[in-house]
């Protein structure tokens, strides 16, 4: 038994070899046709990434066609995006045609795509390191499904992420890995193809001893692999530990110029630096130029049973930092030169390497192409039988069931902060499938964004107890903080990074578990901006999920500018898969969650982002609902205008007593004048735009919403429009029917003060709205 194991070991590494060197030659091909072959028909270059992919190859066939199995998940380095589509190619879920368009329109990504490429991709990848520690937070998904009894313990999957060592230098990384420690991350690979070459140059020398003391003390195993067989062998001969000494100091930079000059190089420089000593001289005459090379680059990324050896080490939950180096470019001509990040082999270069191969020119995309028919039918059931093969399709969780209304909170003044905690508050004491299926989070703002209440009603989420000590005390306090297995909020720290990956891994759950979790998450609406980067991968990867920014704008008063947003309603309107509003009043906001919560379970939904004020107002008494399908849409005649009006004031948000106020002050002066809420400048202008797109590219003639509300109005008519944040917002408008506009709104920093100085300092208060209405008809 032993022998034959060993045999089907010895087997699989043969294989697995043969895929690194199909894999380095389909992704070094797919970007050489991309640049060199196809037609360009507007003179740029296309780019890719040969050098960053070869790097990748071995690591990639020894994880996907050993280690991985069917329930694990990988983010892939952004670079190395072609060894992917590669991979699914030999699976036969990947096209000539799609591989043939890299980078062309309907073709392969530039960088792995969940919504733009056609093979499964579990993480986009592109904005560097995003990748690697969303990973992470899908593993903490994964332990909150497990322990809600939505998952299996045994279904429980690794959470890989791929990537290069320059993405060690960014720091949500370590945000990420401070976040993971205390929550007790597990199930996490973080693999790293440690070339030692960045887009610029060679990585720093000093850093890398640094990596395992920082995973190390957060609870990770490191696991460093930095010889392989043929070097491990060399360094017990006579003269080895002088070799393996040398290479251990050599800097990077000077490895990778050697590693691009070759073996004659080597060998010059070995036998300079150590050749007197015992034994060197004779083991560097063991080997010729070209083996000497071989031997010098044979890292352990490199060496496919050094890697299925490490693999198998790692089986158990512990989070491990698995460190591969290798040599960027490897077997290429690119090898080791500083410059070959963007560099690309030309014809002869690709020529000679296809023809190293074997592969004869016009088979360059046949899969088993320079193989003989008995090895390619041995690889092809080798694919076919490997656990990548038999992964599902991802998962798709029926809808949770959105009551028809929400109760609106009673109050005569209220906030619209106020009015969401209460909303949620009320979902928390149901028993409603959809609160359970809620999910809130916070970067250390959860009783400062109102969503104490329903922490208070549904526990904080802990793998391990962890007891509330003020309520053992008995020491009064409003706040429980109380965690369990069984509770639904996630705390975070104020790290706004972590926040919007871990809302994008929830609002995944449907897609990579097959239960459907509905996030929430808060913010305090000017760090929005902290966390962008994040926010807009969460978007691109189509994750759904509530955002709430509050509070917001200088209404936030006292706190001063650093804490006052300004262009966050631009923010909302220029992020796709984001549906933005603004609502002013408390109706308006249990409209828009329950709309909310519904759109983001809808095939062709997307997430919402409701921007909050702690402003309380006084609440408005509505005659029936025939307002609400106007609000959801955009926008609704607060004060409906006479036909041919020559006025109308437009508000959004906060300012609404004001703009009621000098509507009220002017309606007497101005004859039917209009008085128009907007509770989404996002939808309206989407809207708007989609309609004037529409007439050219579906010959489909519609008006929009906002046109709609508009042709009420004379058309010489003016429009104000005002709003606590950038007049940009809103000031678009006038050009949907051509009205003149005067618009209100912040776009210097705020400062400290009263709301009714601040809003006569920034022009936002009533006697603002009514110069500015006097404006129009000078």
């Amino acid at each position: 038994m032993v022998a034959a194991k060993t045999l089907d070991k010895t087997d699989s590494i043969s294989n697995i070899e043969l895929l690194d060197e199909r894999l380095r030659w389909l992704s070094s091909w797919m970007v050489h046709n991309a640049n060199n072959i196809r037609e360009k028909r507007d003179g740029l270059k296309v780019g890719g990434h040969q050098a960053s992919c070869s790097s990748m190859t071995a690591i990639m066939a020894a994880l996907y066609f050993h280690a991985l199995r069917p329930q694990d998940k990988v983010a892939v380095k952004p670079h190395a995006g072609p060894v992917v589509h590669a991979i699914h190619y030999l699976l036969d879920q990947q096209s000539q045609e799609k591989m043939e368009h890299f980078r062309g329109l309907g073709g392969v990504q530039s960088y792995p795509s969940r919504t733009k490429d056609s093979i499964p991709v579990d993480f986009s990848t592109g904005s560097v390191g995003l990748g690697v520690a969303e990973t992470a937070f899908t593993s903490l998904v994964q332990d909150y499904l497990i322990t809600h009894d939505y998952l299996d313990e045994v279904n429980a999957g690794r959470m890989i992420a791929l990537m290069g060592d320059a993405e060690l230098d960014e720091g949500n990384i370590y945000e990420c890995l401070i976040e993971g420690y205390k929550h007790n991350l597990r199930n996490c690979w973080w693999v790293v193809d440690y070339n030692r070459q960045s887009l610029d140059a060679t990585t720093a020398d000093r850093m890398f001893r640094r990596f395992d003391d920082i995973f190390e003390t957060c609870g990770w195993r490191v696991i460093t692999l930095k010889s392989g067989n043929l070097q491990r062998a060399a360094f017990k001969k006579p003269g080895g530990k002088a070799l393996q000494d040398w290479i251990e100091n050599c800097p990077n930079a000077e490895f990778a110029a050697l590693t691009f000059l070759g073996g004659d190089a080597w060998r010059k420089r070995l036998l300079k630096d150590i050749g007197s000593k015992n034994g060197v001289k004779a083991l560097l005459k063991e080997h010729d130029d070209d083996g000497l090379a071989r031997l010098m680059t044979n890292l352990g990324g490199h060496c496919i049973e050094t890697l299925i050896n490490a693999f198998d080490s790692m089986d158990d939950d512990r989070p491990t930092l698995l460190i591969a180096y290798t040599v960027k470019g490897h077997g290429l001509p690119l090898a080791g030169h500083k410059d070959n990040h963007s560099g690309m082999m030309n014809d002869v270069q690709i020529k000679e390497l296809r023809d190293k191969l074997g592969i004869a020119e016009g088979q360059e995309w046949d899969k088993w192409a320079g193989f003989g028919d008995n090895t390619a039918a041995q690889l092809q059931a080798f694919v076919d039988n490997s656990p990548i093969a038999q992964k599902l399709p991802e998962f798709s969780a029926p809808s949770v069931d959105v009551p028809s209304q929400f109760a609106v909170p009673a109050g005569k003044e209220q906030s619209t902060q106020a009015a969401f905690g209460k909303i949620l508050h009320d979902l928390a004491k149901s028993d409603a499938e959809l609160a359970d299926r809620i999910v809130t989070t916070a970067p250390d703002v959860t009783q400062t964004t109102n969503l104490g209440a329903f922490v208070n009603q549904r526990g904080l989420f802990r793998r391990q107890k962890l007891a509330d000590v003020f309520k053992q005390e008995n020491i009064p306090s409003i706040q429980k903080w109380e965690g369990q297995s069984a509770g639904q909020h996630i705390e975070l720290g104020i790290a706004e990074n972590n926040f919007f990956l871990a809302l994008a891994a929830l609002g995944l759950s449907a897609e990579h578990f097959g239960t459907r979790l509905l996030p929430v998450g808060t913010v305090y609406d000017p760090f929005i901006a902290r966390g962008l980067d994040a926010l807009n991968y969460g978007c691109y990867m189509d994750a759904r999920f509530l955002l709430v920014g509050t509070p917001s704008g200088i209404t936030l008063a006292g706190e001063g500018g650093a804490h006052q947003s300004i262009n966050t309603p631009l923010i909302g309107m220029g992020q796709p898969n984001l549906e933005s509003f603004e609502p002013a009043y408390a109706d308006e906001v249990a409209l828009i969650m329950q709309w909310a919560f519904a759109q983001m379970q809808d095939a062709d939904g997307s997430s919402a982002y409701i921007r909050l004020t702690t402003r309380a107002i006084q609440q408005l008494e509505r005659k029936d609902d025939g307002w609400k399908q106007d609000a959801l849409a955009g926008a609704y005649w607060l004060r409906e205008p006479k036909a041919g009006c020559e006025a109308a004031i437009a508000y959004c948000g906060a300012v609404a007593p004001e703009a009621l106020s000098a509507w009220e002050q002017l309606e007497g002066d101005i004859p039917g004048l209009g008085l128009l809420a907007v509770t989404s400048p996002d939808r309206l202008h989407r809207d708007w735009s989609a309609a004037r797109a529409g007439r050219w590219k579906e010959n489909a003639n519609r008006d929009c919403h906002i046109e709609k509300l508009l042709s009420v109005l004379s058309p010489n008519a003016g429009i104000v429009t005002v709003l606590d944040g950038s007049p940009a917002a809103l000031s678009w408008i006038g050009a949907v029917r051509g009205h003149r506009v005067s618009p209100l709104g912040t776009d210097s920093f705020g400062q400290t003060g009263d709301l009714p100085d601040l809003y006569r300092t920034y022009r936002l208060d009533q006697d603002a709205i009514i110069e500015a209405t006097a404006e129009l008809f000078l």
